[in-house]
């Protein structure tokens, strides 16, 4: 073990070992720097974690002397190769997930640094620096345990790099650590309920280089279909008053017009935005009977979701021309926002003029004949739209058309195939050939991408809306109707509209093919289903509760409580507290402290002789013995200097010495006596001998 003094005539070679970090509290270090990775793992490029466990270890291994530290040349150029690599790999993206392997990068370095007790010391910030990194990825109760956890162990590193050869130090240290969580727990929930919670004037996104799970502005034939093998969540709903029927819940997100090629896509540019606030706190208090509340997942995108004839009750959404939801800002943390069913409305005014529905007529110049001559056969045959949809929507019916997840390849006129050849698809294949025969027709149409359905959470408090959910169905124009839904999918696999997707490809076995660590995917097993939504309802009332308390829900918690609690209550209670918990912790060191010197009667009797020294021009110094101490009273106050000298060798005596619990009684008892013998001694004054 590292030695942690110095020698009389300190050398070099002395210094080194003085300042080295102690082994125990190194691998506490490292420990702490592994957990503290985990929930950027999937963030960070395989070669930079690889690079970072080669340089822990290395330094674990110079440690243990197996191996030598690099020198600075080495270091230099284990630096610049890294650095090369990294900037290789980001080809000039900057974006917060580079920037955060960036800092991850440099930590890594950091090790082949590490040496003294000061590097451990810088090493030890950096560390806690990178738990609040992670808090800007993951915010969820269990990402939020594990950096916890993390920092745990960093904290009982620093306990025993200051004390490495104390016996039991690092139970002593998680007990020390156990017992200061306890003491702070409560001042930092009340800090936490009643400090002020404003929201910024403004902030800028966090641009993310990450690939998120979600529906994207664009859809190609098997986009979606990918999607549906996913389990994750997409966003969980609280309803005010009874749940929709599963038919019923349609939640829309964008529309894709445009045709080009295979892929849909928006029509219209992207309207130039502000960047406007951070504002992921939508609506407070109780939902009304006909409100919804929709907790979104982190999606980088701008779209909002939400049912037929909804409006929006939360100022943090804004609605669209066509009755589409969006925020100021992209969605790059988890949002909250509230909305209203208002009753059956037009999505658009009905009586729309032609000219405006142009855009709903595009088809590509070429491909798919058959399709395009098929819908010009039910134009001709009917006189109206309404017609033309039923007739199109009997043929899925009554032919044999499939819903599957496992659609065959259909590269050269892909609607023609799945309509005439195929039969088989997903919801995005049939969404978008329903669109081209009907605008084939004549009959503006657009593609509508967003979910269907929802799994009751535990206990049936929520929805949770999850990627396999996800949907495409068409919207057509009817005079004097406006846009009227229109569901291939219903017409081919109703079970999907009325049940869920599970049900839906039951027979081929396809759902959740390739996530076998999804729950979801298990969904005869009762005991692990349960479980599963246990563990989400926590998750969800810690997003809520925890991470979505900003502004507005303090304010309305605070509303509810006597007196009418506003923003200046607010900071004089937080002034309060901190005040509070300051008195506190002194007044229990001091009976701490009094404590101790109870247990100490000694202790006490030399806390007197001590006083007395600064009183009598003595002040003690740091290290000093007994003996030196009462050396220096001597020669400040001679008529001390035998009772001084008693007693300085008394208190070596008890501490040292082997005596009896009755001889150490008397000897307390003695230097009671010497020590009020030498208060009046001190107190005489001086004499001089010398005459004028």
């Amino acid at each position: 073990m590292t030695r942690r003094f110095l020698s009389n005539s300190p050398s070099s070679h002395s210094l080194q070992a003085a300042e080295l970090v102690s082994g125990r509290a190194l691998i506490w270090l490292i420990a702490g720097f592994g957990l503290l990775l985990i929930p950027q793992w999937d963030r960070l490029p395989i070669w930079l974690v690889a690079s970072c466990a080669v340089l822990a270890g290395w330094r674990w291994l110079a440690q243990s002397g197996r191996v030598r530290l690099p020198g600075r040349w080495m270091r230099t150029g284990i630096m610049l190769v890294l650095v090369a690599v990294y900037i290789a790999t980001v080809q000039g993206r900057f974006t917060v997930d580079t920037a955060a392997s960036f800092f991850v990068l440099a930590v890594g370095l950091k090790w082949l640094e590490t040496r003294s007790t000061r590097d451990f010391y810088v090493l030890f910030f950096i560390l806690v620096y990178l738990a609040t990194v992670n808090f800007l990825f993951h915010q969820e109760i269990h990402w939020s345990v594990i950096n916890i956890a993390g920092v745990a162990l960093l904290l009982i590193g620093l306990q025993v790099v200051n004390a490495p050869e104390i016996p039991g130090a690092m139970k002593k240290g998680w007990r020390r650590l156990g017992l200061m969580l306890v003491k702070t727990l409560p001042i930092v929930v009340l800090l936490f309920v009643f400090f002020p919670r404003m929201s910024p004037l403004w902030s800028v996104p966090l641009v993310s280089g990450e690939a998120r799970t979600g529906i994207s502005d664009t859809m190609t034939p098997g986009d979606i279909s990918s999607l549906a093998q996913s389990s994750e969540r997409a966003f969980r709903v609280t309803f005010g008053g009874e749940l929709p029927a599963y038919r019923d819940r349609y939640w829309r997100g964008l529309i894709l017009d445009r045709l080009d090629g295979d892929t849909w896509q928006q029509g219209l540019g992207k309207p130039f935005r502000r960047l406007g606030r951070v504002d992921v706190d939508g609506g407070v208090g109780p939902l009304g009977p006909s409100q919804y509340e929709v907790l979104l997942e982190p999606t980088d995108q701008t779209w909002a979701f939400a049912l037929e004839n909804s409006r929006a009750v939360s100022n943090n959404v804004k609605q669209t021309d066509e009755n589409l939801f969006r925020f100021d800002r992209p969605a790059d943390s988890a949002v909250r926002y509230r909305m209203e069913l208002v009753g059956n409305q037009t999505t658009e005014d009905a009586s729309a003029e032609p000219d405006n529905l142009q855009r709903y007529l595009q088809l590509p110049q070429s491909g798919n004949p058959r399709a395009r001559a098929f819908g010009q056969q039910l134009a001709g045959q009917h006189d109206n739209p309404q017609a033309v949809v039923q007739q199109l929507l009997t043929r899925f019916r009554e032919q044999a058309y499939f819903y599957t997840l496992r659609p065959p390849a259909m590269p050269v006129d892909g609607i023609d195939s799945l309509l005439f050849d195929e039969k088989r698809g997903f919801c995005a294949h049939y969404a978008g050939a329903t669109t081209f025969v009907l605008r084939a027709a004549g009959i503006p149409a657009r593609v509508v991408v967003g979910y269907q359905g929802g799994s009751p959470g535990a206990d049936d408090e929520y929805l949770i809306v999850r990627q396999y959910d996800a949907h495409a169905w068409v919207e057509a124009w009817f005079p004097g109707q406006g846009w009227v839904r229109v569901d291939p999918t219903a017409a081919i696999a109703p079970e999907r509209i009325e049940f869920g997707l599970r049900e839906a490809v039951a027979e081929e076995g396809s759902f959740l093919e390739n996530d076998w660590t999804s729950p979801q995917r298990y969904g005869d097993l009762a005991m692990l289903q349960w479980a599963s939504l246990q563990l989400d309802k926590i998750n969800y009332h810690w997003q809520r509760w925890v991470v979505g308390y900003q502004g507005q829900s303090q304010m309305d918690l605070m509303s509810r409580l006597p007196g009418g609690i506003g923003m200046r209550e607010l900071g004089y209670i937080t002034a309060g507290i901190v005040g509070m918990a300051l008195l506190l912790a002194g007044l229990v060191t001091a009976w701490q402290y009094r404590r101790v010197e109870s247990r100490d009667p000694l202790g006490r009797l030399v806390s007197r002789w001590y006083r007395l020294c600064d009183r009598s021009g003595v002040p003690v110094r740091h290290g000093e013995t007994p003996s030196q101490l009462a050396s220096r009273l001597a020669r400040a106050k001679p008529a001390a200097a035998g009772t001084a000298t008693a007693f300085a060798r008394l208190i070596n005596k008890h501490y040292y010495g082997r005596g009896s619990e009755t001889g150490h009684h008397g000897e307390l008892a003695k230097m009671k006596r010497l020590l009020a013998t030498m208060k009046r001694q001190a107190d005489r004054p001086s004499t001089s001998s010398s005459k004028g």
